[in-house]
Parts: C-alpha cells; sequence; structure tokens
C-alpha cells in the first residue's frame, strides 16, 4: 500500500529574460491589464496577461536593453513600465 504526501502544487513560473524557472514568488509579476495599461502585480492576483521576471540584477538589466516585455506583450512598453520594474526589484531587495 502507497503512502500518498499531501504537497500542494506549486507552478513554475519563466523570465522573460534568461527563462529560467522558479516559484512564482521568486519573480516581479507585470500586468497588462484588459484595458491595455501596464501594472506591477504585487499580489500575483491582477487580471490581464502576466509576464514574469527574475528579481536579479542582471535579469532587470538584460530586461530594459533588449525591451523583452515588449516580445511578452507583444506591443511597444514604455520606458516608465521598465522603471517601475527597476524600483520593485530594489523594493522586493529591501524586503528580503
Amino acid at each position: 500500500m502507497e503512502k500518498t504526501l499531501n504537497i500542494k502544487y506549486q507552478p513554475e513560473r519563466t523570465c522573460v529574460a534568461c527563462r529560467k524557472k522558479g516559484k512564482k514568488t521568486d519573480f516581479i509579476r507585470v500586468v497588462k491589464t484588459p484595458t491595455g495599461e501596464f501594472i506591477i502585480d504585487k499580489t500575483g492576483k491582477a487580471e490581464g496577461r502576466g509576464a514574469y521576471i527574475c528579481c536579479n540584477k542582471d535579469c532587470i538589466a538584460k530586461l530594459k536593453k533588449t525591451r523583452q516585455l515588449n516580445r511578452a506583450f507583444k506591443c511597444e512598453v514604455q520606458n516608465s513600465v521598465y522603471d517601475a520594474v527597476e524600483e520593485a526589484f530594489v523594493d522586493k531587495q529591501e524586503q528580503n
């Protein structure tokens, strides 16, 4: 008789800059809302299309340099969104 463990399933997310996989909580989520606005989703539950970025200085730099959010959302993303991602990274580093 096999014993089953009750482990809650943790879905993996992939960084749009480096393609690294990990837990949802290890990433910064950028969301394009149904109205076309871009927001940093700190709750992980905002409605809309999401893209995930590692909480890693190199990934943030690569994201800005290669403008990966433009590819992820298939539209032009303003520089202010990239700046907001950088601010979210700094905030997350201060929390840890």
